[in-house]
């Protein structure tokens, strides 16, 4: 579909996943100047009113970029909100988020009527994370904007289902934006996701392997050295299934092969989950596009490579439908 402004200003239709502990200010503020949606989860300022000095930084330093770079304006961000039980901050970070008129909220974990409203009123858009098409139904019947299919490989909080099964089972109904997460790492999966009906890509992993994310360099280092058969996928951490690097679970001293199942009733999102070793701190999330990542370097470095691979697979579809072969 037709983007809305200013989500039509994209340099790629990529969008810069929330990353718990990982996205602050730096990386946000450098996806955005790079030219695709940054975003953050509102929980990773701490304490509460925290929030308020990170929309006030990001809101100003996209502003000046905008004044001296009018030519190459930066893209909007968005911050993302647990609607769970759990977080009992939800109503506060939304009264901050509507102080700064933030341009887009995720939410993830609970749909609910009054925060849909509330960000259409201030001029905002919505998208919902899923894992499935049942609760993209939902989603959408209690206000939506736009939903974010959460397919297998998706890194931190993952379904299970294909992206192509997901993708064609929401596009049968709904019109709307859709960002596809799931190993979305090079400009490659960006094209396809677009060709599987999605508008934008969703990509978090391949920015933790970045200067300006807020994760240790062993972190980063891990996400270089690791490959898709490395990526573990348990509901221990945090009572919700969700896709793990290998080599932090065994550094924890747990065997990945022999992890117990967690009580789903004891979610915990901020800390400790339901082991000692914390979930993101000790145990690292992450995707199966991992094999995609092969350094680190800046926010930049990174969207100039997805941009040149995603004008690549689009030449390179181009030459093949026109391949004599193909037509027969």
């Amino acid at each position: 579909m037709a983007l809305p402004a200013p989500f039509d200003r994209l340099r790629l239709p990529l969008i810069g996943s929330p990353l718990f502990i990982v996205s602050g200010p730096e990386l946000v503020i450098a996806q955005c100047k790079a030219g695709i949606i940054g975003s953050f989860p509102a929980l990773n300022a701490r304490p509460q009113p925290l929030l308020d000095e990170w929309l006030h930084q990001i809101t100003e330093e996209l502003a000046k970029h905008n004044r001296e770079h009018p030519e190459r304006p930066a893209a909007p961000f968005a911050v993302n909100q647990i609607i769970h039980k759990s977080n009992d901050r939800v109503e506060a970070d939304m009264a901050t988020c509507e102080k700064w008129q933030v341009p887009m909220i995720i939410t993830s974990l609970g749909a609910r009527s009054e925060i849909f409203d509330a960000v259409r009123n201030w001029g905002g858009i919505t998208m919902h994370d899923v894992i499935n098409n049942r609760f993209a139904n939902k989603a959408i019947e209690k206000g939506a904007d736009g939903l974010i299919p959460v397919a297998a490989g998706a890194g931190g909080h993952a379904g299970t289902l294909s992206p192509f099964a997901l993708m064609q089972e929401i596009r049968e109904w709904f019109d709307g934006l859709v960002a596809l997460s799931g190993s979305i790492a090079n400009g490659y999966s960006i094209l396809a996701a677009q060709a599987m009906g999605a508008d934008f890509g969703y990509a978090g992993s391949a920015f933790i392997a970045t200067e300006e994310a807020n994760a240790a360099q062993a972190y980063k280092d891990c996400i270089v050295a690791s490959s898709a058969d490395e990526i573990v996928y348990s509901n221990l951490f945090t009572g919700v299934h969700g896709n793990y690097l290998r080599r932090s679970i065994e550094a924890a001293g747990m065997d990945p092969e022999n992890l117990p199942e967690s009580d789903p009733s004891k979610m915990n999102f901020g800390s400790g989950g339901n082991t000692k070793a914390k979930a993101w701190k000790d145990i690292w999330g992450s995707g199966q596009g991992v094999g995609s990542i092969k350094s680190v370097g800046t926010v930049e470095d990174m969207v100039a490579r997805f941009e040149r691979e995603y004008h690549q697979a689009k030449a390179e579809l181009a030459a093949k439908s026109n391949f004599t072969a193909w037509q027969d």
